[in-house]
This record gives C-alpha cells, structure tokens and sequence, in this order.
C-alpha cells in the first residue's frame, strides 16, 4: 500500500485535482508540497493537527514540506468558514505568534528536510498595480463569487479586505511553484477554492500543472468541528490546554468518534485500528484511553502522555493524587466563595445559571462531597477539588 492508498484508507482525503498525478507523485516521493498556517493566536490549536500530521504522514514517505507561515495573509484573515471579519492584529503580534506556531511544529516536522518560509517576505513588498497588472487578468470575479468561501458571506457583507484573500493564496502557490519548485498543495476541505485558484493561476502564467488535495475536515458524529470546548479551543501549547486537559478531551470525546480519530490522527497501523475497532462496547473506555495517550504523546511527549495517564486513572479510581489535576489559582483577596462562583470564576461554567442548574441537578461534588446547594460558601485557604459531571475535575487553589 503506498501512501496514497494509505489516506485513502484512513478517511483522510476529501477533494483532489488530478488522482492518477498525486497518486503517483507522493507514492513515489516527488511531492514538494506546501500547507499554510495564518498566525491568528499565539499558539496552534486541535484545528491545526491534522494537517500537521498529515505533512508528517508524507514526509516520512519521502515527500518534502513546505511549511507556509501566513505573516502576510494574517494581515488579511481568511473569510473561509466564518460569519464575520477577523480581528485585525499588529504586526508585533502577528511575528510573535509566527515564532511560537515554528515552535510547537518542531514536534511534527524534520527541519532538516523541509523548507519554512514566511509569505511575508514577498506579499509585504508587492507593488498594488503592478500585482493587478500581473495577475489580475487571470482571475474571474464571476468565477470567485461562485466559491463556496464567499457565497457564505454575501448575505452579511464581505470585505473588499477579505475578497482579495484568495489571490493572496494563489500568489503564494505561484510564487513557492516559481522560486522553490513546490508542485502541490494541501489543506482544509474548506479551503477548496482558494487552492483550485492557485493551480489555475500557475496554469495561466507557466503553462505547467500543479496539483491540489483537501483533507477531511475534523468533524464530530453530528458534524460540528472538533477542537471545542466551553472554555474554548483545545490549544497544542501546555501553557494554554494543559497535556491533562488535552488527554482529557480525547478521553471524553463522544463513542462514535473514537476509531475515526485513530484513523485520521494517529501513527497506528491501519491493521491494529481494525483490531481495535472489533472490541465490544465494554472496552470503550480502553480504546478512548489509548486514543488519549496517542494524541498527548504526539503533541506533548512520552513523559506527559504517561503522567496524564496517571493522573486519569488516579482520579477514576478515586486514589485522589492531584498532582497533574488541571487547576486555577485564585487572587490572595478571595477568602471564601460560593461553589456558584467559583464554578464560574473558574470557567467550568459559562455562567452562574449553569452553575446554579448544574448544582441542582446533582452534577458537582467538592472534595468528594457532593454540592446541592447553589449558595454553599467554601473556605478556599486551602485547596479544594470540584468534579463537574463524571468526567472534568479542577483543582482551586490560592
């Protein structure tokens, strides 16, 4: 099975220009392709990691990456997806998230065989008309309004801003397809459009083919995006989502999820998935707690992947060792807090009537106790444990 076959197999393919050309590219090791990563936050996210594995998955093939730091698509934002305008950052800001997404995918990717670049250092310097001149026959308005990227946005208005995102992405292909020799692109299925602009736009100006594949976006059973929680995205930096809570949300994601995840995430050979997947409903838990080990281990290492583990077990078993129990620290002034507040304050809950509907609903235990009462004040001088269903615990300390 080549690797073609491979993503194939694991789900991993949504959409491609040419199957009989990519096929035979990244099977044979000739692929020179590139993904792009805009700088929106000062840290990767689950959104990212799919794609990062992917680079992964082909590099270990033979195929060489492009990794494409977005320092100049950030000052745009892609519209792909969203419902409204992206805030607009600094440049100061845009540069420190750049270092620190190079950073986080030091875990993924072999420098040693692999180009990063920054589209910063040519969309910066190009001139306006002279851009029109150069590309902008080769684009149709007609065409680009059609893309399921803008349709989305008519009804609420898209920015002039956002419209010229696409020619941004396609002048990047141009430009890695001119200056690195890079044949191929990779991405979300979301950005079909804009990578469909980026083969033609070479097309037109080389009279050579490049080629484009989209990867299965990370949907849930009900098809809403994984990466989520109530307090927020799951983030790949430990300072952000620490290595417990993100072993956690793989621990916790729904059953119907579980041996699509391993197929679309993990390294593990498609021939112990299909073995896993025959276990019977009673070793649920065991198959969420080795997909939860897997990903942790990717993302943060073997050390924190066995602590989470620990920490998991530790806490279902009710041995109590918070050691690497996620936990919020409250200001000196906080003496004492009703368990309403401090579900609150702690982001467990998003507002005090969840935290009051929880409580009542028999949901949240302190220490071990279980809390019925909304307005039950605790001392918080010392640290105290809250569980939040079965399955999320937190550590509040001073």
């Amino acid at each position: 099975m080549g690797i073609y076959e491979e993503l194939q197999a694991r789900n991993l393919i949504a959409q491609v220009t040419d199957e009989n050309e990519i096929r035979e590219l990244i099977n044979k090791g000739n692929a020179k392709f590139y993904i792009g990563f805009d700088p929106t936050a000062d840290s990767l996210h689950v959104g990212h990691f799919m794609a990062l594995c992917l680079m992964k998955r082909l590099q270990m093939a033979g195929n060489t990456p492009i990794v494409l730091l977005g320092g100049g698509t950030g000052h745009v934002g892609d519209p792909s997806g969203r419902s409204d305008l992206r805030q607009m950052m600094s440049s100061e800001q845009i540069d420190k998230n750049v270092e620190a997404f190079k950073k986080q995918m030091s875990r993924f990717i072999d420098f040693n065989n692999a180009l990063v670049v920054n589209n910063k250092d040519w969309l910066l310097k190009l001139n306006y008309v002279e851009l029109l001149r150069d590309v902008g026959p080769c684009f149709s308005v007609n065409n680009m309004l059609r893309a399921e990227c803008y349709k989305q946005r008519m009804e609420r208005g898209l920015s002039f801003l956002e419209f010229n995102y696409m020619i941004m992405q396609a002048y990047d292909f141009y430009y890695l397809n001119q200056h690195y020799g890079c044949n191929m692109q990779f991405g979300g299925d979301d950005q079909w459009s804009n990578m469909l602009a980026g083969t033609e736009l070479i097309r037109k100006k080389t009279g050579k083919d490049a080629y484009a594949m989209t990867i299965t976006l990370l949907l849930n059973s009900e098809g809403k995006k994984m990466g989520k929680t109530a307090n927020g995205a799951v983030w790949l930096d430990p300072n952000k989502t620490t290595p417990f809570e993100f072993f956690q949300y793989w621990r916790n994601i729904d059953d119907a999820d579980v041996i699509k995840c391993f197929k679309l995430l993990t390294f593990i050979p498609l021939e112990k998935i299909d073995e896993i997947a025959s276990w019977g409903d009673e070793r649920i838990n065991e198959k969420k707690e080795m997909l939860a080990y897997e990903l942790t281990k990717l993302v943060h290492g073997e050390e924190e992947a066995n602590k989470s583990l620990q920490a998991a077990r530790n806490l279902f078993s009710g041995i109590g060792n918070d050691e690497n129990m996620p936990s919020y620290q409250l200001s000196e002034e906080v003496k004492e807090a009703t368990i309403t507040d401090l579900l609150v304050i702690s982001g467990l809950c998003s507002s005090k009537s969840e935290a009051r509907r929880l409580i009542e609903q028999g949901g949240v235990s302190v220490d071990g106790e279980k809390v019925t009462d909304p307005n039950k004040v605790f001392d918080v001088k010392e640290a105290i444990k809250i569980k939040k269903g079965k399955k999320t615990f937190l550590k509040i300390t001073r």
